[in-house]
């Protein structure tokens, strides 16, 4: 029969445990030691030539893109494109590709390591996939849109930036694909999943993604741009700003029009800024009292103020016809500007110098007129004689 002095103290309790503790950590350090004696020397050596190639791969990845990569270029040439593709190689997939040369010469891996080596390959080698699809991707867009770039063009920007998101989520969710269906998951049902979802969600949002292809297609297609004047419809002003949604205008009464991208491609489009040069075609009308030398001295002296003055082209001057009450003359010029006051400024200064030319020859302009003729008839049937008669001017 047990005393109660006889029961285990605390102390005893824990010098016991430390006991089997350390006699544990003995046990652990004697397989250790014995792993170390059966393989340790393989495994160092594994691990050494696995770090050493995993460092010559980051040296050659630098180097490659060292001698490829040419600042003062493009960057969308073929040189960068392939140094920015040798930049993109992730390091954990260069220590990855390095263990995977590596270890089959030196163990014998069991079916179940291999499939789990494998997988984490695959894992791995998608994602640096997409990372170089991407950097493709983005030198594709980068090159198209240099072809349309402008000094100041920040919707340019804007939208280079929404296909990227674009082309990234594409490219990283068919890179998620790729995984799941060689992990062994139904990516039929997935694809099918995603399919109903996305013609959902764009049925929601038809009218957000017809004004983000329209701005799209205006950016690319540069129908104008900003600074261009415009008329569409009943419509005209400046352009002040092309969004990915909205194009912002500026009228000629001075407040700021916002239109629909997808509704202004629906008008045909006057862009008044791309003309060279601008054609004017001005009607002149003398009174038929004029004498035939002026009116052949006419279509002369009026190219003669015509090409007088600078920046303006003279195309013709002709009797054009004889009209109700009067002769009929048609000039046309070429304004060799497209800025609409200094078209406005030469026409004025022609149509100014045509009246001069007029007023010292003495010839008369044509207006609208009336005419009253008396007559007087001697036939006996006839009205009584003096009896007025009316009749309008031709």
């Amino acid at each position: 029969m047990m005393h109660q002095d006889d029961q285990p103290t605390p102390v005893d309790e824990m010098l016991a445990e430390s006991r089997d503790f350390a006699g544990e950590a003995m046990t652990l350090v004697e397989q250790g030691l014995a792993w170390l004696e059966a393989s340790g020397i393989q495994w160092g050596l594994a691990a050494s030539i696995v770090i050493g190639l995993f460092i010559l791969f980051r040296i050659l990845r630098s180097a490659v893109y060292g001698v490829l990569h040419r600042r003062k270029k493009s960057e969308t040439t073929v040189r960068n494109i392939v140094a920015e593709i040798v930049g993109a190689t992730n390091s954990v997939f260069l220590l990855l590709l390095a263990a995977m040369l590596v270890i089959p010469f030196f163990f014998e891996l069991t079916e179940r390591q291999d499939a789990w080596l494998s997988r984490v390959f695959t894992i791995v080698f998608a994602f640096q996939m997409a990372f170089w699809v991407r950097v493709v991707v983005t030198a594709f867009l980068e090159r198209a849109a240099s072809r349309h770039a402008t000094h100041d063009d920040s919707s340019l920007a804007n939208a280079l930036g929404l296909l990227n998101v674009f082309a990234n989520v594409l490219v990283f969710a068919v890179a998620l694909l790729f995984i799941i269906d060689n992990l062994g998951g139904d990516v039929t049902a997935l694809i099918a999943g995603l399919g109903v979802g996305g013609i959902a969600v764009g049925l929601a949002a038809q009218s957000l993604f017809e004004d983000l292809f329209a701005g799209l297609a205006i950016v690319l297609d540069k129908p104008f741009v900003r600074g261009d004047f415009i008329i569409f419809g009943d419509n005209m002003g400046t352009v002040e700003r092309v969004g990915l949604k909205s194009t912002r205008i500026t009228t000629l009464q001075g407040q700021q029009l916002t239109v629909k991208n997808a509704k202004l491609l629906d008008y045909e489009i006057n862009n008044y800024r791309r003309m060279a040069e601008r054609r004017v075609v001005v009607k002149i009308g003398v009174i038929y009292q004029t004498p035939r030398q002026k009116l052949a001295m006419i279509p002369g002296a009026i190219k003669d103020i015509v090409e007088a003055q600078h920046g303006v082209r003279f195309d013709r001057c002709h009797l054009a016809g004889y009209g109700d009450f009067a002769v009929l003359f048609e000039l046309v010029f070429w304004v060799q500007d497209r800025d609409y006051t200094v078209y406005m400024d030469k026409q004025q200064a022609i149509l100014l110098a045509i009246h001069d030319l007029f007023e010292r020859n003495g010839i008369e302009f044509a207006y609208p007129t009336q005419s009253l003729h008396i007559e007087s008839w001697p036939d006996a049937g006839g009205p009584a004689q003096g009896m007025p008669r009316m009749e309008r001017a031709r």
